[in-house]
């Protein structure tokens, strides 16, 4: 029992961890009081739409820690994490519309709109139970999980490693985009997954829920980042480590590759997952584009921009990238794609630990100090 609650704690003990954590409560007190007791025309006051905003931001920075973990500590760079992104988002969406009932515009106090405007007569088995919010969460885990699972079994046991394995993960999730496109599947084809008006019995468009969900999403991404921190601390973590430096000399010792690969992977598919879920209702919305390669590349993108290995550096980049995002799309909308691959190109040339990076180099050459090193003596 000693054990198990000593790496269960061992994250909080660490001075980032204090510090992330520290930053980011933080963060959400600000963002709270500024909204509720700030007045509207204070310059200090923050919208209900800069709270989604912000909301939105922090989904893609646990998603970005579900990478990190996969592709910093396990040397498995996943071009499919969106998959199990838009899997969680899915699972919520569904929820989401069974919530509905007869205020939809057609009336039918059980099938959808758009199964209605298909002329479905019956709901399709694998919407049962999706209007029990415990069913839901639960599918939100397991859905992305499970097939995380499958793949990664089937992957892994066969030792399909490098390049080979990204690009049977982006033709996975181009697979499923073209899966959820289809009409015939009943996930509302190309318009996805929309309309929604409450959640737990809250309305979606009500300024408190959105703070509400604000903090749940950043309350999310500790509780991630402290599993994630847990598993790296651990001697799991440092079997992945192993594992990503010398995969051959891990096998040679007598440890199970396959097996750390396939467990880190299915808890980085749920962590992806979750953040879907609490992406779908602060946007409203969730469509096959979610599922598109273009956006797990941009993960990656986010993660290297950051700082590979680090997980902090990942939610860093994640909030740099989707801030500027928001900003120049306004500015050049046509040239954003190519102004983020520049940024990736000189990251990779002149920051290839990110910025994550720069930041440790830095602590690094003030502890060098000849002034730091007497204080320390």
């Amino acid at each position: 029992m000693a054990t198990s609650q000593t790496w269960l704690l061992r994250p909080f003990q660490e001075r980032s961890t204090q510090l992330f954590l520290g930053v980011l409560f933080a963060a959400l007190a600000l963002v709270t009081f500024l909204h509720l007791f700030m007045p509207e025309d204070s310059a200090l006051h923050v919208s209900a739409y800069t709270v989604t905003l912000l909301g939105k931001y922090l989904c893609y920075a646990l998603l970005a820690v579900a990478v990190d973990l996969v592709w910093g500590y396990l040397g498995i760079l996943s071009l499919g994490h969106g998959a199990f992104f838009a899997l969680g988002g899915y699972a919520m969406g569904m929820y989401l519309m069974r919530q509905i009932g007869d205020r939809g515009v057609y009336g039918d106090p059980v099938l959808p709109d758009f199964m209605v405007f298909l002329n479905w007569q019956e709901l399709p088995w694998y919407w049962q139970g999706f209007d029990m919010a415990w069913f839901a969460f639960i599918m939100v885990l397991l859905a992305p999980g499970l097939l995380a699972l499958v793949f990664g079994f089937l992957a892994f046991r066969s030792r399909v490693t490098g390049v080979y394995l990204s690009i049977i993960t982006q033709a996975l999730t181009f697979a499923l985009m073209l899966a959820f496109f289809r009409n015939e599947m009943g996930f509302g084809g190309n318009n996805g997954l929309t309309d929604f008006k409450d959640i737990l019995g809250f309305d979606l468009r009500s300024d408190a829920t959105r703070l509400g969900l604000f903090l749940a999403t950043g309350i999310a991404l500790a509780v991630g980042y402290v599993v994630c921190r847990a598993i790296v601390t651990s001697k799991l973590g440092r079997v992945s480590v192993a594992c990503r430096d010398a995969e051959a000399r891990t096998r040679f010792l007598g440890y199970r590759v396959e097996r750390v690969q396939l467990f880190v992977f299915v808890v980085s598919a749920m962590l992806a997952g979750v953040a879907g879920a609490l992406y779908v209702p602060q946007v409203g919305i969730i469509n096959p584009s979610e599922f598109s390669p273009l956006f797990s590349i941009e993960i990656v993108v986010w993660v290297a921009l950051g700082g590979r290995a680090t997980l902090y550096g990942a939610v860093i980049g994640a909030l740099l990238v989707n801030y500027a995002k928001t900003v120049f799309t306004g500015i050049m909308p046509d040239a954003w794609l190519f102004a983020l691959g520049a940024l990736f190109v000189l990251v990779t040339v002149f920051l290839p630990k990110g910025i994550a990076g720069l930041l440790q180099k830095r602590r690094h050459k003030d502890d060098d100090q000849p002034g730091a090193q007497e204080a320390t003596a």
